[in-house]
């Protein structure tokens, strides 16, 4: 009657497990979409079995375990970082590769060309009004397409600061949510899985933005630090970054006058702007700082739009005023065609004009030689189209490749940059699927432990009833 008795205790016993795999079955079918969560298993363990002790055996249920695995989590984390650099750096360089056209049908290619026919033009009828005219008018047009390229420009830049406000924002309204899930491990709750999800789904986003690493610590909160060094959160404390624009002073600026770059700074004040490379911040710090400062400029340049327009605005006027509008008496000298900030090397193009006190007649046609030839000036300033001679150039190049090497720069980053996104889409995605095997819920793999363990559950049920009948019989007959 004993044996009978005892072998009930340790078949309920057994049930009582089988109960806790399959609830755990249960919560990984239910959490199979859940961002961030691992799945778990309950293992089993064989109790002491010695009948002539009167130890009857049986099955006991495990802790919790969970499958994750932190070095497949932080390798995600790492490849989450530079998908999110390139993801952004294609969205930001294909507005500013827009912003460029080598056509020819507009912007400043075709204002140049324009400008240059209306030279030849010039050069066969030089004291034909209506071509001077031309002249004074396609300037015209040059010089606003000038202002319209470098006022687009700096729009994408104040477009792109606002961005990275916006993403510094972002990152510590994350870090903010994951110090909650920290305060909540920190109260008692290290082991509960739903915190756990949250914690790393909210890490797998942040990195997305940042490069981030992230340490668990025994009493299941986790530390973050920003770059490999920057703390950005230990225990139940976040420490805030910040963004604001800067110009650098040591050195000394060349341009001091020039657009300031974006900065981000640490809790403690320090400038880490140069460590932060990675993620969405990276991706857009490098366009606002690298990218379009060297069209705009910045402290130790003036920016290629605004070398362009002051190269090209200074050997016009030079042209000219070293040429005669009329021979006299007295000689009538040639008057500068276009104006500039000329105390802000980082401003021409923001800048450049014409000057509207001048006329047609005033445009110096005659070049005074020896011998004076009655269209050299507009000869000489036909042929800035197809550059001989140095002082006609700007980099050994004429006026219009050197556009054309602008152009050309944005659109190889942008296909760099594609190109890039679609190699880390890829990494991304083995990464995602190494983390799977560890810890990813397997719908066909719950399916068959719930299966095994049912089979087992309804086995052990079945022991029992008999046991109970054999107990009933035992009792029946003791009467």
């Amino acid at each position: 009657m004993s044996n009978l008795l005892a072998s009930l205790i340790a078949s309920a016993g057994t049930l009582e497990a089988y109960g806790r795999v399959l609830e755990a079955t249960q919560n990984n079918v239910a959490n199979a979409s859940t961002p961030g969560y691992a799945k778990q298993r309950i293992g089993l363990y064989a109790l002491p079995f010695d009948p002539a002790g009167g130890v009857t055996g049986g099955v006991r249920a495990g802790d919790v375990v969970s499958s994750r695995d932190e070095f497949a989590e932080a390798a995600v984390r790492e490849q989450t970082t530079a998908s999110g650099y390139q993801d952004q750096l294609v969205k930001s360089l294909s507005g500013i590769e827009s912003r460029f056209d080598i056509s020819g049908n507009s912007g400043i290619p075709h204002a140049l060309n324009t400008l240059f026919q209306s030279f030849s033009a010039w050069a066969a009828a030089p004291g034909n009004p209506a071509t001077r005219q031309t002249v004074l008018d396609r300037a015209t047009e040059l010089a606003g397409t000038f202002r319209q390229a470098y006022t687009t420009l700096s729009s994408d830049a104040t477009k792109t600061e606002q961005q990275i406000r916006e993403t510094v924002d972002e990152v510590n309204r994350r870090v903010t949510e994951v110090q909650k899930y920290n305060q909540i491990a920190l109260q008692g709750n290290r082991n509960d899985s739903g915190v756990g999800s949250r914690m790393h789904a909210a890490l797998d986003e942040l990195s997305q933005l940042i490069d981030v690493s992230a340490k668990f610590e025994t009493d299941g909160s986790v530390s973050i630090n920003m770059n490999g060094a920057t703390p950005l959160l230990l225990g139940d404390q976040q420490f805030p970054i910040s963004t604001d624009l800067f110009q650098p002073q040591n050195p000394p600026p060349i341009y001091p006058d020039a657009p300031a770059l974006a900065r981000i700074v640490a809790p403690d004040g320090s400038d880490i702007t140069g460590q932060t490379t990675g993620g969405g911040l990276g991706a857009l710090l490098e366009t606002r700082n690298q990218v379009l400062a060297s069209y705009l400029g910045d402290g130790t340049q003036p920016g290629d739009l605004n070398r362009l327009a002051k190269q090209f605005a200074t050997r016009v006027n030079e042209l000219l005023t070293n040429g005669l509008a009329a021979e006299g008496p007295p000689a009538q000298a040639g008057v500068p065609l276009f104006t500039y900030d000329a105390t802000n090397d980082a401003a021409v193009a923001h800048t450049l004009a014409v000057d509207p006190a001048v006329t047609p007649n005033q445009l110096a046609n005659i070049d005074p030689g020896p011998p004076p030839v009655f269209n050299g000036v507009p000869l000489a300033l036909s042929q800035l189209a197809s550059p001989l001679a140095d002082a006609d150039k700007i980099d050994s190049i004429s006026y219009t490749e050197f556009y054309g090497q602008m152009a050309g720069r944005a659109g190889s980053r942008l296909n760099n940059a594609k190109d890039g996104e679609q190699v880390q889409q890829s990494l991304l995605a083995q990464a995602k699927g190494l983390r799977d095997q560890f810890s990813g819920v397997s719908l066909d793999e719950e399916a068959t432990i719930l299966i095994q363990f049912q089979r087992a559950y309804q086995a052990n049920s079945r022991f029992i009833t008999i046991l109970d009948q054999l107990t009933q019989y035992t009792i029946d007959i003791l009467k």
